[in-house]
């Protein structure tokens, strides 16, 4: 039996990215529900690419729209995720999505604790209905929110600038026209992930040929 039979392989470390997507009625208008599907279905098939079967990126889906929030996708593997077209309607209860965010980026079971802090993108166009102070305190006040990369893009006019500037980790709001600027919202969003994959997918890489080495020297006979 070899010696290293009995170890354990250590579990890959994810990177969880989380999109939350305003689905409510008013994404109907200037096709922006069509735009927000298309870019999403890019952004899966770039991120499945640069994972290439790795297990490294995961992905939740959570929409907001009609009466509640919905998880679509629940911190999936990309190449995993099968993208159903969404479809838009109702209100914006935007407060919900933000607590299935917060509970499922701070639940330990679901997500390690030797996870890659979150990155998390906000595509909205209007106001949320009612307020949801309580709501996106919770989700910023958490442990894991807190740390996460948060990034967000207001469309047209009715948005509510001043609340999302609070969302975003850095203050900045990404202010669009027309629906088309999504796609360039989210294809940034993919390439900040993207650089972050390669870097550590390349730093485990590193780890992993000196892990070898060691074990080539442990079995040398002048070992010890």
């Amino acid at each position: 039996m070899s010696e290293f039979a009995n170890v354990v392989p250590v579990q890959t470390r994810i990177l969880p990215v989380v999109l939350i997507l305003d689905t409510s009625g008013s994404m109907r208008e200037d096709d922006k529900i069509d735009v927000l599907n298309e870019s999403v279905l890019e952004m899966i098939n770039e991120l499945n690419e640069v994972d290439a079967g790795h297990g490294y990126i995961t992905l939740t889906l959570i929409t907001f729209g009609g009466e509640n929030a919905k998880v679509i996708q629940r911190n999936t593997p990309v190449a995993s995720i099968t993208f159903t077209p969404l479809k838009a309607g109702g209100k914006t209860p935007m407060g919900d999505a933000f607590l299935l965010a917060s509970e499922l980026i701070e639940n330990q079971e679901e997500i390690s604790s030797k996870a890659y802090r979150p990155t998390i993108a906000l595509v909205s166009d209007g106001l949320p209905v009612p307020s949801l102070t309580d709501e996106l305190d919770s989700l910023l006040r958490g442990k894991r929110g807190s740390k996460s990369s948060r990034f967000v893009i207001a469309i047209g006019a009715d948005a509510d600038q001043e609340m999302l500037a609070k969302f975003s980790s850095t203050g900045d709001v990404r202010v669009a026209s027309e629906a088309a600027e999504i796609r360039n919202f989210l294809q940034w969003v993919t390439n900040t992930v993207t650089q972050n994959t390669i870097t550590n997918l390349d730093s485990r890489e590193k780890q992993k040929d000196l892990s070898d080495d060691s074990i080539k020297r442990l079995r040398q006979d002048d070992a010890f």
